[in-house]
């Protein structure tokens, strides 16, 4: 039998999606305690571009570590056919550092009251009709009412959950180290560049005194995606700067049957494989999954959570699913789609956060250019 819980709400993980489930359950008044394996501040791998949805939801909550301000968008075709495009009024992307980012929203659930442990690894989890229990790596168990899981996609919570995957990618990324030129010439401005391989994009996003330049395509072609950034970076020019950091990560996007909870052990962010799937943007929806859960565990409705993934992101990730295919067939036309008015509008709208990527496919004007891709 699994002791009296000592706490309300136990997460496993410290990102987006595990402190703003933290922030979201102590501010409801529910015992929260965060486990994070590692120490805050800590490096992730991840492009760092806040869209304007995220921005909203953090702004008001944390004291949001910007980089730079995005107002512009270049466009390549495999390192050809330039374009660039401008923001009219508001910045499309915001610029973060994960390490930065995730300290201040740790910062901002310790004083919501939730109580933020470090370099605690989660070994095992177990649960009963009245608590659940997580083991750790010393042996300790912590135990609450629920347990929330944002340990990542290959973290014990989604094995133990039982997420089953549609999607996996490889992404590699270098941190470069910016010359004076690097921050005039990048200020404000980011390049995605839709690559040789089917569904394969690349970027540069700057921050401040680095440049991060990445790649992502289908898991499976490892060579192939390091052939692709290495050439990436020598058409930038960028081949002499200081490598600051050299990583790579999987993102795993879950199919849409897959379960998001198992009795009182929930799963949010990439535990519960829900990013987008086209970009394989996943901060938004981190956040969005991570207080859902947090609000659906402090409440005691753990199936309110299941309810709002499935009328919120699920629709979002079938939009995804349909412009990643789109994308993969005919890149060519993706990226003249960028350079007409429509299509900048409609890219423009889902940046800023204005409109869900479902709810853009949703325009008359954006459903026509759609139907190119099936000519």
């Amino acid at each position: 039998m699994i002791a009296k819980p000592a706490w309300d709400v136990v997460v496993v993980g410290g990102g987006p999606a595990g402190l703003s489930a933290a922030h979201a359950a102590a501010t409801a008044g529910a015992r929260t305690i965060v486990l994070e394996r590692a120490e805050h501040p800590r490096y992730k791998t991840c492009g760092g571009g806040l869209l304007g949805s995220s921005l909203a939801l953090a702004a008001p909550l944390v004291d949001v570590p910007g980089r730079d301000s995005i107002e512009s968008i270049t466009f390549t075709r495999d390192g050809r056919r330039s374009f660039t495009r401008h923001a009219s009024g508001r910045p499309l992307l915001t610029m973060v550092r994960r390490d930065e980012f995730d300290l201040a929203w740790s910062k901002a659930a310790a004083a919501a009251g939730a109580t933020v442990r470090q370099n605690s690894q989660v070994r095992a989890i177990d649960q009963d009709g009245d608590a659940a229990t997580v083991t750790l790596a010393g042996g300790e168990q912590v135990t609450g009412r629920v347990v929330i899981g944002a340990d990542g996609s290959a973290g014990i919570t989604s094995r133990y959950v039982g997420i089953t995957l549609d999607q996996q990618d490889l992404g590699l990324e270098v941190e470069l180290a910016a010359t004076e030129d690097d921050r005039r010439r990048w200020r404000g401005r980011v390049l995605l560049d839709w690559g040789p391989f089917p569904g394969s994009y690349g970027w540069v996003f700057p921050k401040d005194d680095e440049l991060t330049v990445g790649v992502i395509m289908a898991k499976g072609n490892g060579t192939e995606t390091k052939r692709y950034l290495g050439t990436f970076v020598q058409r930038l020019g960028l081949s002499s700067r200081e490598v600051v950091r050299d990583s790579g990560h999987l993102t795993r996007c879950r199919k849409p049957d897959s379960p998001l909870r198992r009795g009182r052990v929930m799963v949010a962010g990439d535990a519960a494989g829900l990013l987008e799937p086209w970009t394989r943007e996943g901060i938004s929806y981190a956040l969005r999954s991570g207080a859902w859960a947090g609000a659906a565990a402090a409440g005691g409705d753990l199936g309110a959570y299941e309810r709002r993934v499935a009328s919120e992101l699920e629709p979002e990730m079938a939009a995804g699913r349909r412009l990643l295919g789109a994308f993969s067939r005919h890149p060519a036309v993706a990226h003249l789609a960028m350079g007409t008015p429509l299509g900048w509008r409609a890219f423009e709208t889902f940046c800023r956060g204005d409109l869900s990527m479902a709810r853009v496919l949703e325009r008359r004007g954006v459903r026509a250019i759609l139907s190119l891709f099936r000519s």
